[in-house]
């Protein structure tokens, strides 16, 4: 069988692309948020942004294990985004082009290990990025919800209302996220861009049955381990 040279440049097109899909975070994103804040961390001038490994994405209603080792484990709600074209240095009244779809994630944290590594100055990948960490549902097409400065999210768990979000009430907008990280990071397509949790935290444990909503649209479902 011979394999046209086109069939081989998709395949490794999309290889390359998933392999180097980065995953972006911002932090104290919400005013309701912001007041849990360490004061060293509140800076409405500029987004907070972190990053998690990329082992840590996990999707398709698999479950999430919590790590033995680390502690207690909390989740945030937050309104992900999906980057749909290669950008750097991007202008924010054309960062509305990078993107075209949206879907609810869980940023989960390491808490007391967060807090620790805070309060010596430490970077948050240990607490923030371990596998699983990085949880999101199915995305949907911003065609199909219109402006994403009107977007509702949340989180039930266990059937019970856990987090609720409005993406109007985001300190920075999405637009000016994509500007702001592009100027230190090249974005590609596939790069995800997690956008804040819109209230403090919730505890999650092991048997707890995650559900995240996009409006009325449930995208996401999972278990917890």
């Amino acid at each position: 069988m011979v394999v046209k040279p086109s069939a081989w440049l998709s395949f490794f097109s999309l290889f390359f692309s998933i392999r180097l899909m980065k995953i972006f975070a911002a932090g104290f994103n919400y005013e309701a948020y912001n007041k849990e804040a360490p004061r060293t961390l509140y800076n409405r001038e500029e987004p907070l942004i972190f990053t998690k490994a990329d082992s840590a994405l996990l999707r398709g209603g698999r479950p999430v294990f919590l790590p033995d080792d680390l502690g207690p484990v909390d989740g945030e709600a937050e309104l992900v985004v999906r980057i749909c074209r290669l950008g750097k240095s991007i202008p924010q009244r054309f960062a509305s082009r990078y993107y075209d779809a949206v879907t609810c994630g869980v940023d989960f944290t390491a808490r007391e290990l967060w807090r620790r590594q805070v309060s010596q100055g430490q970077p948050w990948t240990l607490s923030k990025s371990f596998d699983g960490a990085a949880v999101i549902g199915d995305w949907v097409p911003l065609a199909d919800l219109g402006d994403v400065g009107d977007i509702r999210f949340g989180l039930d768990i266990n059937g019970v209302a856990a987090q609720r979000g409005h993406t109007a009430l985001m300190i920075h907008h999405v637009d000016a996220l994509v500007a702001y990280v592009s100027r230190w990071f090249t974005l590609r397509t596939g790069d995800i861009l997690y956008t804040g949790s819109p209230v403090p935290p919730v505890a999650v444990s092991v048997d707890d049955h995650l559900t995240g909503f996009i409006n009325e649209r449930k995208v996401l479902e999972f278990n917890v381990k």
